[in-house]
């Protein structure tokens, strides 16, 4: 099994000379199982990129499986620029979870932006067969070879956390998550139960994260920056820091970088965690993640 990075930047997409080493297209990520099952975990800006690459190849038709972490704006909105849905034999399957609050589907992610009032052509317009699958939470998926287990992180909108096995490889990914803070005080009445549903959260995300290969992880922010950003739904370094050595992962790769963040601020920000961190670290690896990155898990 093997992944690339086609997108590593979060909230917008920041293109530009200051972030042309890490590049500024937002989340995507291109999984590809040992039998070349092709898995893409969201849909930003990057993935316009990845269909470009797709449509090179034209020995066989290009059949997809997209999963959605979340529907907000920098993980979906390169959905309509995904060349294959405009090629005859296509096949493109769009997974992702039912929004509790208004009860909608994943279907309803392409269809808000093929509005006429947003894109110019209508799905019925579009020549692949493209098919929905609203997922059930902690339910997992058989696509192809691999297998897609989901856990519910923490952002403001239901936000699936993925993880992928194949062939005795692993390698999740958070989507957007900010650690689970208690957002009672002590002394005040709720404090308590809300501290045993946060312990109940983490360990359901550490029991799914737990002893994976490769784990991918929003670090927006730095511990400095986090106390003016807290309950925007993103997490931190030194939060990702923590959940891998807490959950034993192998390698530990650092994206949904900051967008107003130039690559020479992200290296330098990078350089002072992994300073700090260097004698926690163990055997644990840890990488700052740019498009055209390519891991393969052996």
């Amino acid at each position: 099994m093997k992944f690339k990075f086609w997108g590593v930047r979060g909230s917008i997409p920041s293109p530009g000379p200051r972030t042309a080493r890490y590049g500024g297209n937002t989340t995507c990520i291109e999984v590809r199982s040992d039998n070349d099952t092709l898995i893409i975990i969201d849909g930003g800006t990057g993935l316009f990129s990845l269909a470009q690459s797709l449509i090179q190849d034209k020995s066989k038709p290009i059949h997809a499986n997209i999963f959605i972490t979340h529907s907000h704006w920098d993980h979906i909105h390169g959905l309509p620029f995904f060349t294959p849905l405009f090629i005859r034999g296509s096949r493109v399957r769009l997974h992702g979870v039912t929004d509790p609050v208004t009860g909608n589907g994943i279907e309803h992610v392409m269809g808000v932006q093929l509005q006429n009032s947003y894109f110019p052509v209508s799905e019925t317009q579009m020549d692949a067969t493209i098919e929905y699958q609203t997922l059930e939470i902690d339910q997992p998926v058989q696509v192809g070879d691999a297998l897609v287990r989901n856990v519910v992180m923490n952002h403001p909108v239901t936000d699936l956390g993925y993880r992928i096995e194949c062939g005795g490889r692993s390698v999740f990914f958070t989507g957007d998550h900010e650690p689970h803070y208690n957002i009672h005080p002590p002394g005040h009445p709720e404090h308590d139960a809300y501290a045993r549903w946060m312990a109940q959260r983490n360990a359901a995300i550490d029991a799914v994260v737990q002893g994976v290969d490769a784990l991918i992880v929003d670090c927006s922010y730095t511990r400095e920056e986090y106390p003016a950003k807290q309950g925007w739904g993103h997490g931190t370094f030194d939060s990702a820091f923590e959940l891998a050595l807490r959950c034993g992962v192998k390698a530990l790769y650092c994206t949904h970088h900051e967008p107003t963040r130039g690559d020479d601020e992200l290296e330098a920000v990078f350089a002072d965690v992994m300073a700090r961190h260097a004698p926690l670290l163990g055997g644990l690896q840890v990488f700052l993640a740019y498009e055209g990155m390519e891991v393969e898990l052996t």
